[in-house]
């Protein structure tokens, strides 16, 4: 009798101790190379810019693959594709998770694409291990993310009307292009979920940037989406002759912006922190070599996780500004043209994701986000998270944007633990 009882607890503790199912990196690597076909360039990344036949190309594709892993499958007001998978207990509130497909005009194939495919390879694996969570789960494809994080905005109920008569890379309008894609602008308001309605919401994404690749780290545990602050500059001063008016007796507008430029890297770097600050955008008039410029159009954007950073390098800036007005003679004024404010994610959902990634196996690095995601806005909606794999040195909305598929297996391996641990937590 002992023997068997010996027997039954060593059988007990190897059927306990299942491995942990991971993502499949031949499927992943299949479905982001199919992906890619609709829209490829030349180059050989893609330009599948929102509203465009690429677009309602990639969208049905997606939809397809959706439908075939059980989901059942919508499009919202807004546009935004949504793939619903019951839970046991349907009064709780939904899990969700999903990216965009949408890209840059000459993009890459990878930025929005993994996120999204690795939500649906999550479902397959639910499939395959006969996995039932106790909430409901949401797949969501947001639409028009690179265009200003549209879909996502609109889910939260704070797309300003007037963005729907703005030109998007397809030419259309958003209303147009909402329209095009199975949505229904009269009733954009259906689209918008309440407080209470999402449990939690994650985004799985590449890095975009290079810090995961130069360290071999497998994950990053993203602690926050930046804040970006817009601002078009217009600096004020004489147009003039080039070759008849002597140096000393010159209002050159172009000679001030050269120096305000330099101002805001200064204003950036002089401070410790991770703030950036960049001139992006600059436009001389009239814009003639035999003329000295009387005006100069330019932007600058600051972006760092803390609001009040960024009020402190503008205000830097600003009065690196007017010393140059001083010298130059010229006038300078700012109109701030764009403000999305930081999100942080969610503290609680940062350690699962460290400890999912732990579990099984990966090295993870706590990190924000220096680019925009459709899950700062579900941040106002309910708590959210990020997961970040390797971009290949770094590159992103460019052809060469890559991750290897064991890199996108990781990802979708710590999202789904992520998600399991989250579907037994009350926040």
């Amino acid at each position: 009798m002992r023997i068997l009882v010996v027997v039954f607890a060593l059988y007990s503790l190897v059927t306990v101790a299942q491995p942990q199912p991971r993502g499949n990196p031949k499927r992943m690597e299949q479905r982001i190379l199919k992906l890619g076909t609709f829209g490829a360039n030349p180059q050989g990344g893609v330009s599948r810019v929102a509203y465009s036949d690429a677009d309602l190309a990639g969208r049905a594709y997606v939809m397809n693959l959706m439908k075939a892993a059980g989901l059942d499958v919508s499009v919202d007001a807004a546009g935004n594709i949504i793939g619903k998978r019951k839970g046991t207990d349907p009064s709780l509130p939904v899990i969700a998770f999903g990216s965009h497909i949408d890209s840059v005009p000459g993009g890459g194939n990878y930025d929005g694409d993994v996120g999204s495919l690795g939500a649906i390879e999550c479902i397959e694996l639910m499939n395959e291990h006969k996995i039932t969570t106790r909430h409901p789960l949401e797949v969501i494809i947001f639409q028009n993310e690179e265009g200003g994080l549209i879909g996502s905005e609109a889910l939260c109920g704070i797309l300003p009307s007037a963005s729907l008569d703005l030109v998007t890379h397809s030419g259309k309008t958003i209303r147009q292009g909402i329209a095009d894609i199975g949505g229904n602008v009269a009733q954009l308001s259906t689209a918008a979920k309440p407080k209470g309605y999402y449990h939690a919401f994650l985004e799985l994404h590449i890095e975009q940037g290079g810090i995961l690749d130069q360290k071999e780290i497998n994950i990053g545990v993203v602690e926050g989406i930046v804040g970006i602050n817009q601002w078009r500059v217009t600096i004020t001063g004489k147009a003039n002759h080039a070759g008849t008016t002597p140096m000393d007796q010159r209002q050159d507008a172009m000679v001030a912006a050269a120096k305000l430029t330099v101002a805001v890297n200064k204003a950036a770097t002089s401070v410790a922190g991770r703030q950036v600050a960049t001139v992006g955008q600059m436009h001389p008039e009239p814009g003639a070599p035999n003329v000295i410029p009387g005006k100069v159009t330019m932007s600058i954007e600051i972006r760092d996780l803390s609001h009040e950073k960024i009020l402190s390098v503008f205000d830097a800036i600003r009065e690196q500004g007017a010393a140059i007005e001083k010298e130059t003679g010229t006038t300078i004024t700012y109109e701030l043209t764009n403000e999305n404010l930081p999100a942080p994610t969610d503290k609680r959902i940062q350690e699962m994701v460290s400890a999912a990634a732990k579990s099984l196996g990966f090295s993870s690095l706590v990190m924000p986000s220096g680019a925009g995601h459709d899950a700062q806005d579900m941040a106002t909606l309910a708590p959210t998270g990020m997961i970040f794999v390797p971009s290949k040195n770094g590159v992103s909305h460019a052809p060469d944007e890559y991750t290897s598929p064991e890199d996108m297996a990781n990802g979708v391996s710590v999202l789904l633990q992520t998600v399991l641990n989250i579907d037994k937590t009350k926040f």
